[in-house]
C-alpha cells in the first residue's frame, strides 16, 4: 500500500482509497478503546471492497490494570467474507479473560448459513449480517449474529438524533443511532457523511466501554 493511500485511510470523516487498477478499494477503522474514560487498548478493522464482495478483519486487544497490575486481559480476531450485505463465511477466536471461544460460519443448504461454536453446529437464515457497524444495512436490520459467541440476536435499532463526540481532541457533530436487544444497548456515532466514528456501551459492574476513532 502505498503511503498516499495509508494516509487517506485516516482522514478524519472518509476512509477509502482505491487499490491499484482492479477497482478494489479498501477502508480501515483504528478506535482507541476506554473504561470509564481511561485507554485500555485498541479495536482495529478493515474492509476490502472488489465489486461485490468484501473481505473484513477485525482485531482486539484490550488490557485492564489496577494500581498498574493487569485484572483482565480481552483478545479477539476475526476474518469475515460477505457478498453484498450477506455475510458468507465466518472464522473468530476470542480469549475474554482465559474463556476462549471460536465461531466458524459457511454457507449451507438452501441458502442457509452454517454456524459453529466451539464444535456445536446449527443453521442460520439466509442473508445474515454480523454487528458490522461500519456497513450503513445494518440499521436496518432486526437479528445480527454475534461473531464472538455466534447467536444470533433479535435487535432493535434507531435513530436517537445528533450529538457532539470527540474525534482526535475535536469535537464533530454526530449522528447517535442506538441498538437495543438482549444485552444492554450500544449507542453507535456516525459523522454526517455516514462514517462509523465511534460506540459507547453499558458493560458488567455498570462500566462505560468507549470508541473513539483516532
Amino acid at each position: 500500500m502505498t503511503s498516499a493511500c495509508t494516509k487517506a485511510l485516516w482522514l478524519p470523516l472518509a476512509a477509502a482509497c482505491a487499490l491499484g487498477s482492479s477497482g478494489a478499494e479498501a477502508a480501515e477503522w483504528r478506535f482507541r478503546v476506554l473504561l470509564d474514560g481511561v485507554a485500555i487498548g485498541e479495536h482495529r478493522f478493515s474492509v476490502t471492497r472488489a465489486e461485490d464482495e468484501r473481505q473484513v478483519v477485525s482485531e482486539a486487544d484490550f488490557v485492564v490494570k489496577l494500581l498498574g497490575i493487569p485484572v483482565y486481559r480481552y483478545r479477539h480476531r476475526a476474518s469475515e467474507s460477505w457478498r453484498g450485505d450477506c455475510l458468507m463465511q465466518l472464522a473468530t477466536f476470542t480469549d475474554d479473560d482465559g474463556k476462549v471461544s471460536q465461531v466458524r460460519a459457511r454457507p449451507g443448504d438452501n441458502g442457509r448459513l452454517d454456524v459453529t461454536v466451539n464444535g456445536a453446529s446449527r443453521s442460520l437464515p439466509g442473508c445474515t449480517m454480523t454487528f458490522a457497524y461500519w456497513n450503513p444495512a445494518l440499521r436496518q436490520q432486526t437479528r445480527l449474529l454475534n461473531p464472538q459467541s455466534g447467536v444470533e440476536e433479535r435487535v432493535q435499532i434507531h435513530r436517537v438524533g445528533d450529538g457532539a463526540l470527540d474525534v482526535r481532541g475535536e469535537s464533530v457533530v454526530a449522528q447517535h443511532w442506538r441498538i437495543e436487544g438482549p444485552a444492554a444497548p450500544l449507542d453507535v456515532w456516525y459523522s454526517r457523511q455516514g462514517d462509523w466514528i465511534g460506540l459507547d456501551s453499558t458493560v458488567a459492574g455498570g462500566r462505560r466501554l468507549s470508541y473513539r476513532l483516532q
